[in-house]
């Protein structure tokens, strides 16, 4: 087949492989070119945070699928390979050996990188950011052994993971955000003080809010961080963890259209032809709100792999899943669905934050707009009703959410 046949995917993630893989099982029978910029074959990233740090998973947990399957079913998939330019004119993407490859389709699955501040000390010995396996690796090895004192530069889902495992193995552990209370930003102050109790509890410290002024070393190692208050903390270990940022310079060079992201419609389609995106970088129009959204998990990666394979074959397939994410910290398993850009206001509680089981709603004009549970029995389902609950777009009374009387099932519509 000509190269201009050729289905290009650039972005070897969890998007990359889910559209390479829902490309074969949709019955295209044509040239599939995944081109990876890590060396290792495309794996998951929420374990890395999670129990593969935590060294209760190993690397079997980690591919996406397994790595025999790529040449079993005709995926030419690049490992440790990197695109400079995109060619939307000559419909071909520029490597950095200096090949060219054709694509009459091409999907951008560039992922995102470790936002970087420019602290001074960052590159000292025993600092880094958190995104890879190799980053998940070195971590759990220098943590493992317990007794180091860390500290942790970011107040997201990812610094309060990363400190949960980090304390779990008998570190001393202080956390620094920018936030008066850890995760306010996404899930409130009566949920982000929930989880600060929980890391307390469990010997975490906090210095809320405060930032980093900078790294202190001696012999090329780091030895502590300078708060913006003066406070010298020690430190042995420091990881800054305070957001990604999408990779967009091939897609920005290429004259592709951005916004907090690359700006895809609804079937992830940019504004080029024949050129489509997913993942952490894609900022999609959503059906139900009628609005962008760019979400840097899972299962949106997941799903934007197989709509944008499909819209790719001319399928008709959009993006229309409400959103989901997870965590686990500690005793803490929480689940959450749904659109954090919507949410205003104080949620809705059914159950009891201090016994460390509940639910919680975030409403607009009366309708669901998220929900999270933690630690609620899964018999129960509990996601799959917030999701149908967010779907119907029907009114619901706060009392009736925070009810545990009233069956959650019993506040949809009927059919």
């Amino acid at each position: 087949m000509a190269s201009s046949e050729n289905i290009v995917i650039v972005g070897g993630g969890l998007a990359g492989a889910t559209a390479a893989k829902t490309l074969r099982a949709e019955g295209h029978g044509g040239p599939v070119i995944l081109l990876a910029e890590e060396r290792h074959h495309p794996y998951l990233r929420p374990p890395l945070s999670k129990d593969y740090l935590l060294a209760k998973a190993d690397d079997d947990a980690l591919p996406v699928v397994p790595a025999g399957w790529y040449a079993e079913n005709g995926v030419d998939l690049q490992l440790d390979t990197t695109v400079t330019r995109i060619d939307p004119g000559a419909r071909s993407v520029i490597l950095s050996d200096g090949r060219a490859l054709g694509y009459s389709t091409l999907l951008l699955a560039t992922g995102a990188r470790p936002r970087h501040i420019p602290l001074p000390g960052s590159d000292l010995e025993g600092v880094s950011t958190f995104r890879t396996v190799e980053d998940s690796r070195r971590l759990r090895a220098a943590l493992a052994d317990g007794g180091r004192n860390v500290v942790m530069i970011g107040s997201g889902w990812i610094g309060m993971e990363l400190a949960a495992a980090a304390s779990a193995y008998g570190n001393s552990v202080t956390l620094l955000g920018l936030e008066e209370v850890p995760l306010g930003a996404a899930i409130g102050p009566e949920l982000g003080g929930f989880f600060r109790s929980l890391h307390e509890a469990n010997g975490v410290r906090f210095r809320l809010p405060a930032s980093a002024a900078g790294i202190s070393g001696q012999s090329g190692r780091v030895t502590g961080v300078v708060t913006d208050a003066g406070e010298v903390l020690p430190a042995d270990l420091v990881v800054i963890a305070v957001g990604v940022v999408p990779e967009v310079s091939l897609a920005g060079a290429a004259g592709i259209a951005l916004d907090n992201g690359i700006l895809t419609d609804a079937s992830l389609r940019t504004s080029a032809p024949g050129i489509f995106a997913a993942g952490d970088v894609a900022n999609a129009l959503h059906p139900f709100t009628g609005e962008h959204h760019r979400s840097e998990h899972w299962s949106n990666a997941l799903n934007g792999g197989k709509v944008a394979a499909k819209a790719m074959l001319g399928r008709d397939a959009s993006l229309d899943t409400v959103p989901y994410f997870y965590t686990d910290q500690f005793d803490v398993s929480m689940e959450y669905s749904g659109f954090p850009s919507l949410v205003s206001g104080p949620p809705a509680i059914r159950g009891s934050l201090e016994g460390r089981e509940f639910l919680a709603f975030w409403q607009r004009g009366g309708r669901v707009v998220a929900g999270m549970s933690v630690n609620w029995p899964r018999s129960a389902k509990p996601q799959k009703l917030i999701k149908q609950l967010i779907s119907a777009k029907t009114a619901v009374s706060p009392a009736a959410l925070a009810d545990p009387d009233v069956p959650l099932d019993g506040l949809l519509p009927e059919a």
